[in-house]
């Protein structure tokens, strides 16, 4: 009886051990697939020209980044260069902004506004 019972335990984990190499014969082969195959070529974006196109800003908007026309994103930059150097962002929800006596105008009144409903005000101050 004693053998018996070995004799079942032993096939037991030798069944194991056959599972377990081709589990990680499987793995391996599909890696190996993966890797042969040849990376997918980039293709380079053409970049919007509108995005570059110089937009005059409104009496407004001109306190803040000049009266200058200059380029959509070289406004944003600038508004956000004048809100850090005046310490507008508010200080325990970084999202917001608040606006001083020159953006008030700007924003629509509004005493503060999110990042991300700024561009929205922004874009009804540049023609």
């Amino acid at each position: 009886m004693a053998k018996k019972a070995v004799k079942k335990a032993t096939k037991k984990v030798v069944k194991k051990a056959v599972a377990k190499k081709a589990v990680k014969k499987v793995a391996k082969k599909a890696t190996k697939k993966a890797v042969k195959k040849a990376p997918a070529k980039k293709v380079k974006r053409k970049v919007n020209p509108a995005l570059f196109k110089p937009v005059t800003p409104s009496a407004a908007l001109a306190e803040v980044v000049g009266s200058k026309p200059i380029p959509r994103s070289e406004v944003v930059k600038k508004i956000w260069v004048y809100i850090k150097a005046n310490k507008l962002q508010d200080s325990k929800n970084k999202r917001m902004i608040n606006a001083d006596s020159k953006l008030k105008p700007v924003f629509s009144g509004k005493g503060q506004v999110s990042m991300f409903e700024m561009a929205k005000h922004l874009s009804k101050h540049l023609k």
